[in-house]
């Protein structure tokens, strides 16, 4: 399902989530939120319904939904424009904004790097690609663990490297934390905490 709405284009093939064709980099629970909401645009969705899709019976709350919700919002919605999103108070969430189909055909052979991150991938572009809380992050991981801007992943042409900006609780590679750059391989996996990343590169 490719659909655009707004700046927008939801790819749920790629996984991705474009505004003016740049990866915007929301949460994997975020994303499946979107996803859900569009199916079934313009009908509500019941909040309990969102919590056990979302959580998969793990224990999340609507207090917890509505932080996605709001973390979906600040990613879609601009001031002075209509809301994409409603709360529709007991008859849950909903999608109200107008979303096409989108027949454009995708780039050739797509991005050569990107990162998965659960059950999301991100791909990466030339030059700097950061990581952090920032809403302005490639890769936005929304945990008070995680600093603003706390690490980047520098495409080089073939060289991919991966540097520590100083945060609080440091950046793994492999398990091991690093100091300064580091070049990164296919599969190596990048910690944040408890966030795992996993870097991938396209073969060819």
């Amino acid at each position: 399902m490719r659909l655009r709405f707004g700046e927008c284009t939801f790819d749920s093939e790629t996984r991705e989530l474009l505004r003016e064709g740049k990866t915007v980099s929301i949460s994997a629970r975020a994303f499946a939120l979107l996803r859900q909401l569009l199916e079934e645009r313009p009908r509500p969705v019941s909040k309990s319904d969102l919590v056990k899709t979302l959580w998969n019976e793990s224990g999340g709350s609507e207090t917890d939904l509505a932080a996605v919700v709001l973390e979906l919002k600040g990613a879609l919605e601009e001031k002075g424009r209509e809301p994409l999103l409603r709360n529709l108070g007991v008859d849950g969430y909903a999608f109200v904004g107008k979303a096409d189909i989108d027949r454009r055909p995708t780039v050739p052979g797509g991005y050569k790097f990107r990162v998965t991150w659960d059950d999301l991938e991100i791909p990466l572009s030339e030059g700097e690609n950061l990581i952090g809380r920032d809403y302005d992050a490639l890769v936005r991981i929304d945990s008070p663990k995680v600093s603003r801007r706390h690490a980047r992943l520098t495409v080089e042409g073939e060289r991919v490297w991966l540097e520590d900006l100083g945060s609080r609780n440091g950046t793994r590679l492999n398990d091991q934390k690093i100091d300064g750059k580091a070049r990164v391989a296919d599969g190596d996996r990048i910690g944040f905490g408890s966030f795992l990343l996993v870097f991938r590169k396209t073969p060819g």
